[in-house]
């Protein structure tokens, strides 16, 4: 029986045009830009210098807290700039520069095409090479793994579930991922699992794939303890409170996180890094990119470098179409905007999604006409209405009661309102500025 979480959603258009396409390795670019902030939590501290030779898979930045993440190089060559550049929220981050000379990887690499299972480490090593190899959440939230895996005292996980729905349309790294390297994941899950010291975990995922489904279900009966569940196709099935739900009818409460009902959730893209860190020593240098959009001519999935610019992967997929009136980074409900092409791939980047002109134009903004379909459709419960109100009025102390925080971002109130509000964009205003309070109450 396929399962979903009861409250709100919406089902977009899927759009999945590059399902079918297998991934292809991009080439290495001349020169790749590596912003040393690529997580959430404190930037990494630079460790190496102008003029510096580097090889693939060193540390280029190390971890600067207990939520920050390593930085590696994703190429080999001379380090020509260290300076403040464009990454793809528009602001200038301090980055990298590296001019590509050859491909030489770290020593300590295993580069051999073998699937291994050795399940020897302890938990300990086990979050510890994580940590090392500077892996984050991959399904774009970014948050340092280890963190995750690192159980707060008091607290206990009892499952681990890797998330495979990728509900967002469009996107299919996911699940190329799922049908090409399908075993080294679920090898990534084994360890996933001995570093939570759990006995059970559920790959969940959405029934509009049903090859993975169908090719993990065989997978997984050599590995104990891994279920794999079809879940109904509605959005955001992915957000990783919705996903619980559906899978374990737990409610994560308001304010809290998986692990308080005994959760630890991790993208299938991450299990699939783990495995490499674990099993071949590899750093997390380079990720599963969809290229896509409806006027694109080859809609692809691509394996990048981290640093290559936007612009290589578009002129892959067969060049900026004539008609784009917008590039997104991300998926079209959550992803955001990009004023420039001429930005570098991140570990968070899951997809380049290229908009036509005629779909890329905003309605023009109405009054609200109080229909109420932008709370019937919030996974959170929320009433985004009355949090855009509240928010435009910069009426902070009411945007924090109406529980601002609990937004997901999912931007299933803005899809559906009539009246073309911009209840998101006003939404996310409201969340940093509440988070600005709630920070300067704390400290």
């Amino acid at each position: 029986m396929l399962k979903t979480f009861a409250k709100g959603g919406v089902h977009p258009p899927e759009n999945k045009l590059s399902a079918g396409q297998i991934i292809e390795q991009l080439s290495i670019p001349k020169t790749v830009t590596i912003p040393i902030s690529q997580h959430i939590g404190a930037p990494a501290t630079i460790i190496v210098n102008k003029n510096d030779q580097v090889k693939t898979g060193q540390v280029i930045a190390k971890s600067s807290g207990f939520v920050s993440a390593n930085i590696h190089s994703s190429v080999s060559g001379k380090v020509t700039k260290i300076d403040a550049i464009p990454d793809s929220s528009g602001y200038r981050k301090q980055s990298i520069v590296i001019q590509v000379e050859g491909d030489e990887w770290d020593e300590k690499i295993d580069k051999s095409t073998q699937v291994k299972r050795d399940f020897n480490l302890s938990s300990e090593e086990i979050i510890q090479k994580i940590g090392e190899a500077g892996i984050v959440g991959l399904g774009g939230a970014t948050f340092p793994s280890q963190v995750k895996l690192s159980v707060p005292k008091g607290m206990k996980a009892e499952l681990l579930i890797i998330n495979g729905v990728e509900c967002e349309p469009y996107l299919t790294s996911d699940h190329r991922l799922m049908l090409e390297k399908g075993e080294e994941m679920l090898v990534g899950t084994k360890i996933l699992m001995k570093a939570l010291q759990v006995e059970k975990a559920i790959v969940g995922i959405e029934n509009n794939k049903k090859d993975a489904i169908e090719h993990l279900t065989k997978l997984a009966k050599n590995f104990d303890g891994i279920a794999i569940q079809g879940l109904k196709v509605k959005y955001p099935q992915g957000g990783e409170k919705q996903l619980i739900k559906a899978l374990t009818k737990r409610e994560v409460p308001s304010g809290g996180l998986p692990i308080s009902v005994g959760t630890v959730v991790h993208n299938v893209g991450t299990a699939y890094a783990v495995y490499e860190a674990v099993q071949k020593n590899k750093p997390l240098f380079e990720r599963v990119v969809t290229v896509t959009g409806k006027s694109v001519s080859k809609p692809s999935n691509f394996i990048v470098r981290i640093g290559t610019s936007v612009n290589e992967l578009i002129e892959a997929a067969g060049g900026l179409p004539d008609d784009t009136g917008k590039i997104i980074s991300g998926g079209p409900m959550m992803g955001k905007a990009l004023s420039n092409a001429d930005v570098p791939v991140t570990k968070g980047t899951s997809g380049i999604l290229i908009i036509p002109e005629g779909e890329s134009r905003r309605g023009k903004i109405m009054d609200c006409i109080r229909c109420s379909k932008c709370v019937g459709v919030c996974p959170m419960g929320l009433e985004p209405f009355l949090l855009m109100s509240v928010t435009e009025r910069s009426m902070y102390d009411r945007t924090e009661k109406e529980r601002v925080m609990d937004c997901i971002e999912c931007g299933s109130c803005s899809y559906t309102c009539p009246s073309f509000r911009p209840l998101l964009d006003y939404i996310r205003l409201g969340k940093a500025e509440v988070g600005k309070i709630i920070r300067s109450r704390k400290a």
